[in-house]
């Protein structure tokens, strides 16, 4: 098809992913960067960077340059893509000299915010950018037929955005992006805590609870979990237990944004296709679909069936290197 290499990026808030044609996935590792103030030079990407939060000294900033699925911090973007590009040419066992790379963008994404996603890539030296959305690369990921004239749902809660779409004709019928999603949660269940026990913890505390014990508003038998945190009275270390209704009531009010957001792309469908949504139902994909009791609440919710695509987490990773294999049949479902 080509002869220059070209790799999928999926921009995650919470992740960055990057796929091969030849190799599949050559990085997953989390949004993050630690920058030494001093000279604003990179110390770390990914992983390490993550690690590093709260724990360096002051002149190491752990910063995500990605919020809410797009680029907040353009510099320091713009040095982390460099640095992964890197990372994954030695990888491969190549320079990626002049490669033809496609990026997710969210749906909400403004025509500004598009522009510094390829503005960021480019800057790479690569020889063309593609952009696909989010929610056509998580169900081409999930295995949904869109290239078929019937309704196609899906659902996609990552980490800055929930993304809602109906794709028919291998095209988004109606979609709709809330910045409310898993981050979202994690930001929630800090203040509650905060509030009930007035003991502040750290995200990637808050991050934790939610996937051992986090619960959709539904019936369960109820889960524990010990965490650590500061006494915000004696300023002294503290351990406390939180329950799994703790971390409901906490969700609570951005799962029914969620769900709200969901019933209003349904309300826009077509009639025509209103029939196909009661039998194929929603495909839930991202992280969010693994929270327990999340495909119970939506099925009580919006009274038609739900599932979770076979690998939520890499649906658009999987997606994305579906649509690099096939660049010139999806590279129109982006801009």
């Amino acid at each position: 098809m080509f002869n220059h290499t070209a790799i999928g990026i999926d921009l995650g808030t919470a992740n960055i992913l990057v796929y091969t044609k030849q190799k599949g996935i050559v990085f997953n590792e989390p949004s993050v960067v630690a920058i030494d103030t001093r000279n604003n030079q990179l110390v770390a990407i990914g992983q390490e960077a993550k690690d590093m939060i709260g724990k360096t000294p002051q002149h190491i900033a752990s910063i995500r340059p990605l919020r809410e699925g797009v680029i907040a911090d353009y510099d320091v973007a713009a040095q982390m893509l460099s640095a992964i590009l890197k990372k994954v040419g030695k990888k491969i066992g190549t320079s990626l000299r002049k490669p033809i790379v496609i990026v997710c963008a969210p749906t909400g994404s403004t025509a500004v915010e598009k522009r510094a996603i390829e503005n960021a890539i480019q800057n790479f030296g690569v020889k063309d950018v593609h952009l696909i959305e989010e929610p056509v690369a998580a169900a081409i990921g999930a295995g949904l037929p869109i290239a078929e004239p019937i309704s196609n749902t899906i659902v996609d809660i990552g980490g800055g955005t929930s993304e809602v779409a109906i794709i028919s004709y291998g095209g988004i019928v109606t979609s709709r992006s809330i910045r409310t999603a898993g981050d979202k949660m994690d930001e929630e269940i800090v203040h509650f805590i905060r509030q009930k026990h007035n003991v502040l913890i750290g995200y990637q505390t808050a991050e934790r609870i939610k996937q051992e014990i986090g619960y959709a508003p539904v019936e369960h038998d109820p889960l524990s979990i010990e965490v650590s945190g500061r006494d915000l009275v004696s300023g002294l270390p503290k351990e406390i237990t939180i329950t799994s209704n703790d971390v409901q009531k906490a969700i609570r009010e951005a799962l029914e944004n969620i769900a709200s957001t969901i019933h209003a792309t349904l309300e826009d469908c077509p009639p025509e296709l209103s029939g196909d949504i009661v039998d194929q139902g929603i495909t839930l994909a991202g992280g969010g679909a693994l929270l327990h009791g999340i495909v119970e609440w939506l099925k009580n919710e919006l009274h038609v069936p739900v599932r979770v695509a076979e690998d939520p987490l890499n649906a658009i990773a999987i997606g994305t290197a579906e649509s690099v294999k096939q660049v010139d049949k999806y590279k129109k479902l982006g801009k």
